[in-house]
């Protein structure tokens, strides 16, 4: 049994609070006498989330389940304590019954059309007909949500181009509707977007092409927008090793030069924004600080920044703040990670269903 005090943070900012964890890992209702204090001071964060990450791909592809096993460990240490797992080819379900680890939300894998993708990934469908078909498969195989990949490079046309006709996608996503599942679509250009957003999907990952117009309609609809600025980052990389795709080349370095005019335009509209870090294949995991610190420098407050990343994606995803029952989830840090985000790259107290993972102070 344990008891951590300090300034608990939260959608109205901060308060004092003393919280308790029972021999069950649950947030308890009540004092418990002769718990052991782990953090007496300080700023409490319910768990981390990494809205947007793969866990099982490396670099090149498909890594083994004991990489996958690290790369879910890297993330608890920085506090990220539940992952939405945007597509992996790797079943991580023995993953999800490891008291040890994150808990992972799964997408299932990738559908694309073939060569619209990075290799190796994702489900190719021939007949993009086959879609809504896919898409139930899927989420039969997830964890209530599934994921598109919306657009990519078409190299008959040499730029980014979608993937999918229109009414293919208002089939598909009601398919994914009725079996009880979210929908979500890899998108970075703007051709795409009209087209997902119509159709009534849940979420864009990285929504770099969204146009003032999409933007409002996603506010009105309350679809949500996790940008992956720090995966962003990489698009002039990108566009430099394309240049035998001039027109796609640009286009990347368009995107990366107006992605956090995107993001605060979007919150300012009212579009719900969530922090993830696209960890997995570029980026390394454990990131999730970098990305609050990114959506902050975009323009959101700080204290959304944090929410991003911790009790709205968690309400957001379904799971419970910290209240009595609930698994006792939590990050404490020293310092007021409102008064700087770049705070949450050093937590000193880590736990995991009521368990320590970390203790620094």
């Amino acid at each position: 049994m344990y008891r951590v005090r300090g300034v608990l943070l939260g959608p109205e900012g901060g308060r004092d609070t003393e919280l308790f964890v029972d021999a069950a890992g649950l947030v308890a209702g009540d004092p418990l006498p002769g718990a052991e204090t782990l953090a007496d001071g300080g700023f409490l964060v319910p768990g981390l989330v990494d809205a947007h990450c793969h866990v099982g791909i490396g670099p090149h592809g498909a890594v083994p389940l004991a990489e996958a096993e690290e790369q879910a460990r890297t993330d608890r240490d920085a506090g990220a304590l539940l992952l939405r797992d945007c597509g992996s080819p790797v079943d991580t379900t023995s993953l999800q019954r490891r008291s040890d680890l994150p808990e992972i939300v799964r997408a299932g894998r990738h559908l694309a059309r073939p060569k619209r993708y990075i290799p190796g990934l994702a489900l190719e469908l021939d007949d993009p007909a086959l879609l809504p078909e896919a898409v139930t498969e899927q989420a039969r195989t997830g964890d209530g949500w599934v994921k598109l990949v919306g657009d990519w490079i078409d190299r008959g046309t040499g730029d980014l181009a979608p993937l999918w006709p229109d009414d293919v996608l208002v089939a598909a996503i009601a398919a994914a509707h009725a079996a009880g599942a979210r929908v979500t679509a890899h998108v970075f250009g703007a051709d795409a977007l009209p087209g997902l957003v119509g159709a009534g999907i849940d979420c864009i990952e990285h929504g770099t092409g969204l146009t003032d117009e999409l933007i409002d309609e996603m506010a009105r609809r309350g679809t949500a927008l996790v940008p992956t600025l720090i995966n962003i980052d990489s698009f002039p990389g990108i566009a430099e090793r394309a240049e035998r795709f001039p027109a796609y080349a640009a286009h990347m370095r368009a995107l990366h030069a107006r992605a956090h005019g995107v993001v605060r335009r979007a919150a300012e509209a009212g579009v719900p924004v969530f922090a993830g870090t696209d960890a997995g294949g570029g980026i390394r995991h454990g990131r999730i600080a970098d990305e609050v610190v990114a959506l902050h420098a975009a323009g959101l407050p700080a204290l959304d920044a944090l929410g991003a990343a911790s009790w709205a994606a968690r309400e957001w995803l379904g799971r419970p703040a910290l209240v009595p029952g609930a698994s006792a989830d939590l990050v404490v840090y020293r310092d007021d990670p409102r008064t700087d985000p770049a705070v949450l790259s050093a937590p000193a107290l880590v736990l995991l269903r009521g368990r320590v993972v970390d203790r620094r102070f």
